[in-house]
């Protein structure tokens, strides 16, 4: 975080310091004022790729691995799963069972099952204990 205030501070002191030169090249009639906006413009677009770089070559978190035999050990069949998958992305059983096809007193038994096996009072213990097990994605 001090890093990034850090970096926006020079940004702003460097910004500053371009425009009071600026103000004196236009008093002295040294420069045009299109050749130092083009200067300040080309500036920030190198700023702006160097700050691309360090984001977009920055580490990327390996996705998790899903346990499949605990899966199988827990008795989960493979909609049970797809169903377990679509609440912990947040969906509601209507919008499950448009999802998936299905009727929604379908995804209820579905939701019930799941919540059994996996012996979960409500669905957030559901992800929660799914997660721990690692059965589902972070």
């Amino acid at each position: 975080m001090r890093k990034t205030i850090f970096i926006f501070t020079a940004l702003v002191i460097a910004l500053l310091a371009l425009f009071q030169l600026s103000k004196y090249s236009i008093i002295t009639g040294n420069s045009s004022v299109e050749t130092i906006i083009a200067i300040i413009a080309i500036i920030f677009f190198v700023i702006g790729i160097l700050i691309n770089r360090r984001v977009l070559h920055k580490e990327k978190i390996k996705p998790q691995e899903i346990d499949h035999k605990k899966i199988e050990t827990l008795g989960l069949s493979k909609r049970e799963y797809e169903v377990l998958c679509e609440i912990a992305s947040g969906l509601s059983n209507k919008e499950i069972a448009e999802k998936l096809f299905v009727s929604e007193s379908t995804i209820k038994t579905h939701v019930s099952n799941v919540l059994v096996k996996l012996d979960a009072k409500r669905r957030t213990q559901a992800i929660q204990k799914a997660k721990e097990l690692k059965i589902i994605p972070y």
